[in-house]
């Protein structure tokens, strides 16, 4: 999930290590109320959202240009496999909000549950599910006219 989220790998290996430093750090204030996978995952969310939003007023940037970035990454990077479409598919992502990308990865991706995934962010699922609607009518928008 943070891979799909940041894209870049160091990135990805730096808050993927914050978020375990995080889980050590808190592991005796779980209280079990929720799953073990449900609270790792939202510290994960949580990171990813804070990391996006940190690199984005860090270098002054608009969002579009932190998208080309990351889109350019995608093209260049060796560790990202996968065809074309995939590639296509993961450039049509980074032109969402971040919290769309997020709902649709959960989704898409990891399949999770309305339920699951409203456990992990705290939103209702009526939410959810209405941006999962509009990030798949965006996919499907940039996937026409590109």
């Amino acid at each position: 999930m943070v891979r799909k989220m940041l894209i870049d790998h160091d990135d990805s290996n730096d808050v993927t290590q914050e978020v375990f430093i995080k889980i050590h750090k808190a592991i005796d204030r779980f209280r079990e109320d929720a799953q073990l996978y449900t609270w790792i995952y939202r510290i994960a969310t949580n990171e990813c959202l804070s990391f996006l939003n940190k690199k984005k007023r860090r270098f002054f940037l608009p969002l579009e240009d932190v998208n080309k970035e990351l889109s350019n990454k995608i093209d260049a990077s060796p560790e990202m496999d996968g065809d074309e479409i995939q590639k296509k598919l993961q450039k049509a992502l980074l032109t969402l909000p971040d919290k769309q990308r997020l709902v649709f990865n959960m989704k898409y991706f990891e399949d999770m549950t309305y339920e699951q995934m409203a456990e992990i962010t705290d939103t209702s699922v009526g939410a959810l599910k209405a941006s999962f609607h509009h990030a798949t009518k965006k996919i499907e928008e940039f996937l026409t006219t590109h």
